[in-house]
């Protein structure tokens, strides 16, 4: 029988020879399909837990509980919104990592993905660039800003993947 099993392009067939019915073939396909999904469901919860949890763990062990409170601070936003952001990033990097609400979880983790798009290119744009930071000057500050910026938007955009309604 005719199935399509391509991960790329659905479009794309290739004829598979069996001696069982039609029915055996597309159920086959249908469970290998779903096993990529799930498979890159799978990388995408443990990669993008793990780097939420990385970043709260950061912000109290490197930044420290009041140091992140302060560059909240700094940006014009309250103290306290520094720890309920580490606790989202903690919270929802282990739910993720343990597949639990995963679609919930993700979608209330763009705010966090936002406000550190916004946080980073106002922390170059305004104090970084003026000051003229070396790793900013002898690097091309137009190619640093380009690359924050896209990184960020790639983690929205997987998130948005994975908060999508099936």
């Amino acid at each position: 029988g005719l199935v399509t099993d391509h991960l790329f392009q659905p479009e794309m067939t290739h004829t598979i020879i069996s001696c069982e019915p039609e029915d055996s073939m597309t159920s086959y396909t249908q469970t290998t399909h779903h096993a990529r999904i799930g498979a890159g469901a799978l990388l995408l919860r443990l990669g993008l837990g793990s780097m939420f949890i990385a970043h709260a763990l950061l912000k109290v062990f490197v930044f420290t509980l009041p140091g992140t409170a302060q560059f909240f601070e700094s940006l014009g936003l309250p103290a306290a919104l520094g720890y309920v952001t580490i606790a989202a990033e903690f919270g929802g990097g282990v739910l993720l990592v343990l597949g639990v609400y995963t679609r919930y979880v993700a979608l209330a983790l763009v705010p966090i993905l936002l406000g550190a798009t916004w946080a980073f290119n106002f922390t170059f744009t305004v104090w970084m660039i003026p000051k003229g930071q070396t790793d900013l000057t002898y690097h091309g500050t137009f190619f640093s800003l380009v690359i924050i910026y896209l990184m960020n938007v790639l983690l929205l955009a997987l998130f948005l993947i994975i908060a999508t309604p099936k």
